[in-house]
């Protein structure tokens, strides 16, 4: 009996110390408003009584926020779709937690946040909710830049942040510029300035020019960005692939060495060749 009552008193004085929350529940697990409606209440609970979620910042979190993109972004390119609806729940608790510290500074609230984004999502889509007629993507494209510029911006190139991967920012700005008209008419010309760009590389190179050296360097992968968007091609995604085959090849190489008794640093670079293209005949 004795046991009982210290069992009873160690699960009830949390909660009597205000320390234990009910967990919140939705009303209908079937339903997604009443699962958000419940999720909110959760994170809301943590930013009360978790030591850690109180004392984040939009500034404290926001390279988390970067993290768990990346992760998201990991596991669509890996067609991982368990880690992906995981992944995307976390992105989820990232935008609910900068609402509640937005309604919590009096700055924004989650309700602004949706809100705002329904009514973005309204007005750059007038094919579908109002007189605008389009014939395809590429015209849905060119209203919505047209739209951003009657929304205040100076130029079709704002948007594009700064901390994007270069070869993502490369590509989105070549797009914006493109939707405006501002592209290659032909994809002959377009491989003629791939070709000038890398000889413009090899001369530098050649005559040790070392000022010009990165940016022609700069300058040819900028031109290969243009290449791969003319093949509807993502490079970050195609760049993504080539270092995941890379990693694997080397690694059975690696693989491959240790079961012969071989040091990859005692091995000549015929010996690892060949077992590259080993690996080339297996993946």
């Amino acid at each position: 009996m004795i046991i009982n009552i210290f069992t009873i008193l160690y699960n009830i004085f949390p909660y009597l110390c205000g320390m234990k929350q009910d967990i919140p529940t939705p009303t209908d697990k079937n339903n997604p408003v009443s699962q958000f409606e419940a999720y909110i209440k959760i994170v809301k609970l943590l930013r009360q009584f978790c030591p850690w979620d109180k004392e984040q910042t939009h500034e404290s979190i926001s390279h988390l926020l970067l993290e768990e993109s990346y992760e998201t972004y990991d596991a669509i390119q890996n067609n991982n779709t368990k880690n992906m609806s995981e992944e995307l729940g976390d992105l989820l608790l990232h935008i609910v937690m900068h609402a509640i510290i937005g309604e919590e500074n009096n700055t924004f609230s989650l309700v602004d946040v949706i809100s705002n984004s329904a009514e973005k999502m309204v007005v750059r889509h007038p094919h579908i909710f109002g007189e605008i007629a389009v014939n395809n993507s590429d015209e849905v494209l060119q209203n919505w830049e047209k739209i951003k510029m009657k929304d205040g911006r100076k130029s079709v190139l704002d948007g594009v942040p700064d901390v994007l991967p270069a070869l993502l920012k490369a590509e989105r700005i070549q797009q914006k510029a493109a939707k405006v008209g501002f592209d290659w008419d032909t994809k002959e010309d377009m491989w003629d300035k791939v070709l000038e760009e890398v000889a413009e590389l090899k001369s530098a190179i050649l005559n040790k020019n070392a000022e010009s050296i990165e940016e022609e360097f700069g300058d040819v992968l900028f031109s290969l960005v243009n290449a791969a968007r003319f093949s509807d091609i993502v490079p970050e995604n195609a760049l993504h692939k080539t270092n995941k085959k890379f990693i694997n090849r080397f690694t059975y190489i690696e693989k491959r060495a240790k079961e012969l008794g071989k040091e990859l640093t005692n091995m000549t670079l015929i010996e690892m060749d060949e077992l590259w293209n080993e690996a080339k005949k297996k993946m």
